[in-house]
């Protein structure tokens, strides 16, 4: 598996489908097209393939500059299109693309030596700001995630609404390999599907290659809501779950809905049978497991023990399998 570089979009991108770009990209590309500004923005869409939003908001700003020039130069990954193609998060024999980039926890792959190469040649040209989009399948609103709390990333995060998520954890992520040397940020839009999605990236797109720089000063506190990923939340892998019974964990079919909403101390998440030790594990940024200090079974009831806030819950069950049930974040005040 080699990384091809090119400085022009193969035929028939513009127009063509998410599950059809495997056709015309079949093997990892980085396109580096020129602009105005020499200095790029990095955009990466299609991490997970089932998350075309990006894909879409990247496509209308193409074709809206493609008789002009670009404001600034861009560099473009277009992730997993294999994934794309069957429209899942990725492949069964795959790794996660957003779990790949340099700091992983995950063992050396040929899709990890890839994205190391991409950092690298991106280091060199002076990239002037990351971005990486996202979709989720959970109800969230839309927000900004970084993996720095300096002004530049405050202020880019910003530019894409008041809403701001600050974490460390999970590992090997894209946003956090580039925050080593430039301004990065995740965006999370919503479901796939929804018309509203494509606009905001599409607008914060626009916005973004506009800039002349992004200022080394604060956000002012009253025009953010900036909340901190404390635990990722995970299944304990030999544990049968699900929304609909019979399984040794049953889920609140409600979950969703607490999805950035504080939820108190005593909230129930589901039931359990049979079970003696709590089903999920939780653990920090540093990756202790600090299960017990969100966690409880209470009377056949799994129960938070603390108010939090989470995040990414979602009734996708392959989706919780393949990555998590969910975040827990606290609040961050200036």
């Amino acid at each position: 598996m080699l990384l091809e570089q090119r400085t022009s979009l193969p035929e028939g991108i513009l127009e063509t489908r998410p599950e059809n770009l495997h056709q015309l990209i079949p093997s990892p590309t980085l396109f580096h097209l020129s602009g105005k500004r020499p200095d790029p923005i990095f955009i990466s869409v299609l991490l997970h393939g089932n998350e075309p939003t990006g894909f879409f908001a990247l496509q209308a700003i193409l074709k809206k500059y493609q008789n002009h020039d670009l404001p600034r130069s861009l560099s473009i990954f277009f992730g997993n299109t294999l994934a794309a193609s069957h429209k899942l998060r990725r492949l069964d024999n795959q790794p996660d693309f957003n779990r790949i980039w340099p700091g992983t926890e995950f063992p050396e792959s040929p899709e990890s030596r890839i994205a190391s190469e991409i950092v690298e040649i991106m280091k060199q040209k002076n990239t002037f700001a990351s971005i990486d989009i996202h979709n989720n399948t959970g109800l969230n609103p839309h927000y900004a995630c970084i993996n720095k709390l300096e002004n530049q990333f405050i202020q880019l995060a910003s530019l894409f609404g008041r809403l701001i998520v600050y974490f460390t954890r999970p590992k090997g992520v894209q946003s956090g390999a580039f925050a080593k040397f430039c301004p990065a940020v995740t965006l999370e839009c919503g479901k796939p599907g929804q018309k509203h999605g494509v606009e905001h990236a599409q607008d914060f797109l626009d916005t973004c290659i506009h800039l002349s720089e992004l200022e080394n000063i604060p956000v002012n506190a009253k025009d953010i809501d900036l909340f901190h990923t404390v635990a990722q939340v995970k299944v304990k892998e030999d544990i049968d779950f699900s929304f609909q019974p019979p399984a040794e964990l049953l889920l609140n079919p409600d979950l969703e809905w607490m999805n950035f909403t504080e939820i108190p101390a005593d909230t129930v998440l589901g039931k359990v049978n049979q079970l003696q030790s709590i089903p999920l594990i939780a653990k920090n940024e540093q990756g202790k497991d600090i299960s017990t200090d969100f966690f409880t079974i209470n009377d056949h009831e799994l129960k938070i023990t603390r108010q939090t806030m989470p995040s990414m819950l979602t009734l996708d069950e392959r989706i919780i399998r393949q990555d998590c049930l969910c975040y827990l974040m606290e609040r961050i005040r200036p």
